[in-house]
């Protein structure tokens, strides 16, 4: 897929970057250029440092060297400038992290009504229509406790669409999920990334990555070892880890 860019910056460019735990060194060296309404998928065996990666790019871990920028701005580093930043880049994680006490369409509408100033009658009017979106129309006026894991997974993505992100990051979205659940979930993100939404997706769902990813990520020990286009990551994979990673996880 081309990306016609017209001049404009890549949206999230990963320059050098290195990050430490302590004596751990989670990312070392990371380079990572994500263009405009490219699906980027970040796969690669546990301890990799691939949550540790999409996590700096809303500076919710800050680096220790190199540079981070999002849409030719250099990551902002507290203050209005990051709130700001947070609300243009959605970021869904392992757990759904909703307001319990809230109803799924005051979940989907709060950032908007409280971040970007937005009447209420337009935010409702808008979340109705994400989680009509995301399949769940219907659930609007109940409580996340009501709802599946699955659907409140769905809920957390129309909250994160709701800010009009131009990026959406996802940690890992299904590994908290059952089985029968993980599929309704990738079908959105299948449907969000067909929309030309820009994505980088932490994920052990090697059949995601294959439909919607226009580029494979493969880390491993904190580096970037090798990307591709799916087709060519999963054919023919060049570096001995990525091989070794792929024949334990596709034979299972």
């Amino acid at each position: 897929m081309e990306h016609h860019t017209d001049g404009q910056p890549p949206l999230v460019v990963l320059s050098g970057v290195n990050k430490h735990f302590g004596a751990l060194h989670v990312l070392k060296d990371v380079n990572l250029t994500v263009e405009r309404g490219e699906v980027v998928v970040v796969i690669g065996p546990s301890g990799s440092g691939k949550s540790t990666l999409c996590r700096t790019i809303n500076r919710l871990e800050t680096i220790d060297t190199g540079e981070i920028r999002v849409d030719g701005r250099p990551l902002p580093l507290e203050g209005k400038e990051l709130a700001k930043l947070r609300a243009e880049v959605g970021m869904v994680f392992q757990s759904f992290n909703l307001f319990a006490h809230k109803t799924v369409l005051e979940n989907v509408t709060l950032g908007p009504i409280k971040v970007r100033g937005v009447k209420r009658a337009e935010a409702d009017a808008r979340g109705r229509d994400l989680l009509e979106r995301v399949g769940i129309g219907e659930q609007a006026d109940k409580y996340p406790a009501q709802l599946s894991g699955g659907q409140q997974q769905r809920v957390a993505i129309a909250r994160a669409l709701a800010m009009d992100p131009k990026v959406m990051l996802f940690d890992e979205p299904t590994s908290a999920l059952d089985p029968e659940m993980i599929n309704e979930v990738l079908e959105v993100m299948t449907a969000l990334a067909k929309d030309g939404m820009t994505m980088v997706v932490v994920t052990h769902e090697m059949g995601f990555a294959r439909r919607a990813a226009n580029r494979v990520v493969f880390m491993d020990n904190g580096s970037i070892v090798e990307e591709a286009e799916p087709e060519e990551f999963f054919a023919r994979p060049r570096s001995e880890r990525a091989k070794d990673f792929l024949s334990k996880i596709l034979t299972h």
